[in-house]
């Protein structure tokens, strides 16, 4: 495996001769550096991921990362309420019934604005754009959710950084992004990563407030990604509290895996205050992470603008959804892969 790099966006600063020499300085801001980690990803054998290893391949689970204890939650301090309650630690593989995804023939114009989990019957770009990611973390070979997103060399992947990376840990191998599965069925092939790249602040701690990965994958038809399927427009710095389109692949009960579903609804800061993550009612298991939530969402084309991806739940709220808020870091991480 080759090491892993930093990737550093400099900029020169130029400065100009004083007038006089008691004209006031003016400060000069500090440029914005990129703290992006790259790594070349060497391509899976051809014969890796035959069918039978892609129906063992496990969901990721929907968390590890983060070490929260008792005591640094009551640090947050007071809510208007009274004091926080003591948080359990986050985990990414619920344990909690959750009722089955609703299926069925149905017009766009009549799905629901709001749902905690749902077959997406609608087609549409997502159906496309959006796959499965089947990769290999430290001998053991998972599943996660993915999008397709549009960029300069139309090969970019978005997904959680779980999903690329073990936080301080390991790259992922054999990584390869499915695009529109649907019950085993891969009608646009299979693209292997070629580069993979995280937030530092993911690679050194696996902060959760960088849980996303982005990754350059290779064109093995001849075609580019998103030329074969399409790419959803991604953003940064929207605003928050939007009404949020979630999608992915859940894996663990109730559900298989095998068909796209999604949750809807208005996201809400984190109330344990922890991370400047978003939250949605969304009961999906694990297998979901790194599936994409699009805002401004048109369910009738299944196009939106990408601002998240699902990331985590908490282990004592296994009904909320969380996804990190896209700002200057993940801007930095689009730049860097839409360069590879």
């Amino acid at each position: 495996m080759s090491p892993s790099l930093p990737y550093s966006a400099s900029l020169m600063l130029a400065a100009g001769l004083l007038g006089t020499p008691s004209a006031p300085v003016a400060p000069i801001p500090l440029p914005h550096v990129a703290d992006v980690v790259a790594h070349a990803a060497p391509p899976p054998s051809g014969t890796y991921w035959t069918p039978e290893r892609m129906a063992r391949a496990l969901p990721i689970d929907l968390h590890g990362a983060m070490d929260r204890t008792v005591s640094a939650v009551r640090r947050v301090g007071a809510v208007a309420a009274g004091v926080l309650p003591p948080v359990a630690p986050p985990v990414r593989i619920p344990q909690a019934a959750i009722p089955a995804a609703r299926s069925g023939p149905m017009r766009a114009a009549a799905l629901p604005a709001t749902t905690s989990g749902s077959r997406w019957p609608a087609g549409g770009q997502v159906t496309r754009t959006t796959g499965r990611v089947f990769l290999t973390m430290d001998g053991v070979d998972f599943v996660c959710s993915a999008s397709a997103i549009r960029s300069a060399n139309r090969d970019v992947v978005v997904t959680a950084g779980h999903c690329v990376k073990d936080g301080a840990g390991s790259w992922a191998e054999n990584w390869t992004f499915v695009p529109g599965y649907d019950q085993g069925r891969q009608p646009y092939g299979a693209f292997p990563a070629r580069r993979m790249f995280v937030a530092g602040p993911w690679s050194r701690r696996g902060d959760d407030d960088y849980d996303v990965g982005m990754v350059a994958v290779s064109a093995p038809y001849g075609r580019h990604l998103t030329d074969s399927v399409g790419g959803q427009e991604i953003g940064f710095d929207t605003a928050r509290g939007q009404r949020t389109y979630g999608f992915g692949f859940p894996a663990d009960p109730p559900y298989d895996g095998q068909r796209l579903l999604y949750c809807a609804g208005l996201v809400h800061g984190d109330p344990q205050r922890q991370t400047r993550d978003q939250g949605m009612r969304c009961d999906l298991t694990a297998g979901a992470s790194g599936g994409p939530w699009l805002s401004g969402f048109d369910p009738a084309t299944g196009r939106g603008l990408l601002t998240s991806v699902s990331s985590f739940k908490y282990s004592n709220d296994h009904r909320t959804m969380y996804g990190p808020y896209f700002g200057a870091a993940v801007r930095d991480l689009y730049r860097a892969a839409a360069g590879a």
